[in-house]
């Protein structure tokens, strides 16, 4: 069963920027261009009660993104908007339940054909032919 998103409330997100690691020379350096985005899911107002008991079920009370991928702040904070998205979609996706099936009518007649013939065998090894 596929749930409608919630729309989160920006100010229920925050954000912390800090310097990205790995190569980039000077730019790197000087530039806080990591974003680390942080929603508590247990504080929030934005989703139902039903939708925040699951959430908090499966990803427990805080959400924590840290995206460092880009050189802009800006494509690193709309991407870790991005993947928040996706994880409370993918959180909130529930699988149908299973419906059991029943054995086909030609799986049945197999099934009991294989019983007879194997009383039958039982029968044989009583009878008084088999100890001659």
């Amino acid at each position: 069963m596929k749930r409608r998103l919630p729309v989160i409330n920006q100010n229920e997100i925050s954000f912390r920027y800090s310097r990205s690691g790995g190569p980039g020379g000077q730019h790197s350096n000087k530039v806080n261009t990591r974003v680390e985005l942080i929603w508590n899911i247990s504080e929030s107002a934005s989703i139902s009660e039903a939708n925040k008991k699951l959430l908090l079920s499966r990803l427990g009370p805080r959400v924590r993104i840290v995206v460092s991928q880009y050189r802009s702040q800006r494509r690193n904070k709309d991407l870790a908007l991005e993947r928040l998205m996706s994880v409370v979609e993918k959180n909130l996706r529930t699988d149908p339940k299973r419906i059991a099936s029943k054995p086909s009518a030609s799986a049945k007649r197999k099934r009991i054909e294989q019983k007879k013939k194997r009383g039958e065998l039982k029968r044989q090894r009583n009878s008084a032919n088999y100890l001659d």
